[in-house]
């Protein structure tokens, strides 16, 4: 959460929810200046959004598996995992608007953002107020448009968001809700190894007394409906890490 001192950790969306931004336009703020995430949290939710804040790309990363944002602000130099490569991941898997910020107003650094796959992009220092009226700008040009996609699908496996249903070589999935976001976690980052850690923030989030093993239990349950019948597995262990989804191990 952030507090007067500055970000420690992510904000997640029933923190950022409430008060006057209530009902708003949902953001998600992706910056490693603690001032300035505070700074614009104030600012976002004085004008009517919803804000969550991320000090860098593995914070923001929940959000973004998730789908809540349905604008995102992301700067270009981040620790770790810079802004670049996160628009590029986020790209892969959704069509939510970027804006990008930089320090850098060339004409090669504004080129790379939008060949990224950045939306619009701003230059530090910015006015609140120009800041506020591109992110409404974005929330226009895309409209009611969906910003994730609504099917999924590899190897065998499809999944149809609208009509929540799961299928493998044809034949339905009978899954818990759990299992459903399970799997569309794992089918938007298809051949990537998602560590558990990552997945329990995507899929269960702050519930509160979640054991430490949820993760593996709920894999083991939804490999057993995947592989009946004698299906080739296809959510693999990677040991001491995470999970992955691929086919062929």
């Amino acid at each position: 959460m952030a507090d007067p001192q500055g970000v420690t950790a992510v904000e997640r969306p029933e923190a950022a929810a409430g008060g006057p931004e209530a009902g708003g336009p949902r953001v998600l703020v992706v910056d490693d200046d603690e001032r300035l995430l505070l700074a614009l949290a104030r600012g976002l939710r004085l004008r009517g959004f919803q804000v969550a804040l991320a000090g860098d790309a593995s914070q923001a990363l929940p959000y973004l598996d998730s789908g809540w944002p349905q604008v995102v602000v992301l700067d270009v130099m981040l620790p770790g995992t810079d802004g670049l490569t996160l628009c590029q991941q986020v790209r892969a898997s959704s069509d939510v608007p970027i804006l990008m910020l930089t320090a850098r107003d060339s004409v090669p650094d504004r080129v790379a953002g939008l060949e990224a796959g950045a939306d619009d992009y701003l230059v530090k220092p910015f006015s609140l107020d120009e800041l506020v009226a591109r992110l409404r700008a974005l929330l226009r040009r895309t409209g009611q448009r969906p910003v994730t996609r609504q099917r999924l699908a590899y190897a065998d496996l499809e999944l149809d968001l609208r009509s929540w249903r799961a299928c493998r070589a044809g034949q339905p999935l009978p899954l818990t809700a759990t299992e459903f976001r399970l799997l569309e976690l794992f089918l938007r980052h298809p051949e990537e190894v998602l560590t558990r850690d990552r997945i329990l923030a995507a899929v269960w989030g702050d519930e509160p007394e979640v054991e430490s093993n949820v993760v593996d239990v709920h894999v083991a349950n939804l490999r057993q409906k995947m592989e009946a019948g004698g299906r080739p597995r296809l959510v693999q262990t990677v040991r001491g890490v995470g999970y992955v989804l691929r086919a062929g191990d």
